[in-house]
């Protein structure tokens, strides 16, 4: 196998996680008794570009079906998010009634619902049925396809390029990050702006967050490696910041290579921070698998010191970050009774590999587990707050990453 960005063969393992099906692969009752796929789930890092990647496999539609589960608009906190970004990046880049802002993989709408409201044209790109259709149902215009170079083109050639290109949580996503670059250059407009907000692989190495690591993010990026990418494709990184979205991301301004826009002093900034962390040398990557395998017997331990007391252990949001965790820990209904979501589209099926029942939120209130874990570490607080009726019966909450913690 060799690099998805520079073609150089691939030697060095990152993390393995083993085996596990897609995470996002939830399970009706029909498919519950129907055999489960399950693929390798291994990292390996590029000793040229630092791009850390699975391992080959399978292809995006694989993953990315017409039933897709994930919605972003479930969570409250998300949703706030990207009314705080749509509002600055208007404002920032003086957005109006005569601009035109693509979103790629634009999900339910949770973003471009902001642009809709504001008079501002644009244009979703989204391939899963699902998420499009509620995305169209509040007026937000949709193109069912996956993007890449040909669709940028394509654009192009119909005078729709765009003075705002974003994407957020998308980049890590797609198994040919080159041609989606090439489709991102190719749909923006001369003086346009790319916005791309996606993990920071500095701070899931240093926050230990291997759960995050799934079939569905083909690559784990640094800042270093993607100004490589966007280079390669006639680009250029003007701009940084860093979020607290999804344990540690960062968001990057793109324009045009020969844009005359100043670079940001972040830029630098975060670059020398990434060298500073060995993030360009071999060394930097070595003892993560330790630290995985350190969080799987810490749960594993916990879970089974509360089955002999005799409590009653369910968790909290049937994410997919929750589906690496428990398959590579190896846990199933008999140690975790079951997962409760708020989202419609998963509730009534099973979380995949673990095949543990997916219940609405009312079921905790139902059956007042002892503890409740939370899947996505990410929200906790937001979870906390939302579920803190649970407290009522002396319930409590724990988290398992980036350690074992229970939560007061």
């Amino acid at each position: 196998m060799n690099c998805r960005h520079c073609q150089t063969p691939l030697e060095h393992v990152f993390l393995d996680l083993h085996f596990a099906p897609p995470s996002n692969a939830y399970l009706d009752p029909v498919r519950m008794h129907e055999p489960e796929t399950h693929f390798p789930l291994k990292l390996f890092v590029c000793h040229n570009c630092w791009l850390v990647q699975t391992e080959d496999y399978s292809c995006a539609d694989e993953l990315f079906s017409h039933d897709y589960a994930y919605f972003s608009s479930v969570s409250t906190g998300w949703l706030a998010h990207a009314a705080a970004y749509s509002d600055m990046i208007r404002k920032k880049l003086k957005l109006g009634t005569s601009s035109f802002v693509i979103e790629v993989a634009s999900n339910d709408g949770y973003l471009l619902r902001n642009f809709v409201s504001a008079n501002i044209p644009c244009l979703g790109i989204e391939p899963t049925a699902s998420t499009a259709a509620a995305a169209e149902a509040i007026g937000v215009p949709v193109l069912r396809e996956f993007f890449g170079e040909a669709l940028g083109k394509r654009l192009a050639a119909e005078g729709r390029q765009a003075d705002l290109i974003a994407g957020n949580n998308v980049y890590a996503h797609v198994p040919n990050i080159n041609d989606f670059t090439a489709g991102l250059k190719a749909a923006l407009k001369l003086g346009g702006t790319i916005t791309l907000e996606f993990p920071h692989l500095m701070r899931l190495m240093e926050f230990n967050q291997f759960d995050t690591v799934y079939h569905e993010h083909y690559s784990y990026l640094s800042l270093h490696t993607v100004r490589l990418i966007f280079e390669r494709a006639g680009l250029r990184i003007h701009a940084v910041e860093e979020l607290s979205t999804h344990g540690g991301s960062i968001r990057i301004y793109g324009s045009h290579a020969d844009d005359p826009r100043r670079v940001d002093e972040a830029v630098a900034a975060m670059l020398a921070e990434e060298a500073r962390r060995d993030m360009r040398d071999l060394s930097g990557y070595t003892g993560f698998q330790e630290k995985a395998i350190a969080v799987k017997h810490a749960l594993l331990a916990f879970l089974l010191e509360q089955k002999r007391k005799g409590k009653t252990v369910a968790a909290y949001g049937a994410a997919a970050k929750g589906n690496t965790l428990l398959n590579f820990s190896g846990i199933s209904a008999d140690l975790l009774d079951f997962v409760s979501d708020a989202a419609p589209s998963k509730q009534g099926k099973f979380m995949p590999g673990s095949h543990i029942p997916i219940l609405p939120p009312a079921a905790l209130y139902e059956n007042k587990p002892d503890w409740v874990l939370i899947l996505p570490w990410n929200i906790a607080a937001e979870v906390m707050q939302q579920q803190a009726g649970i407290r009522e019966w002396g319930g409590r909450f724990v988290r398992a990453i980036p350690y074992l913690e229970i939560l007061d």
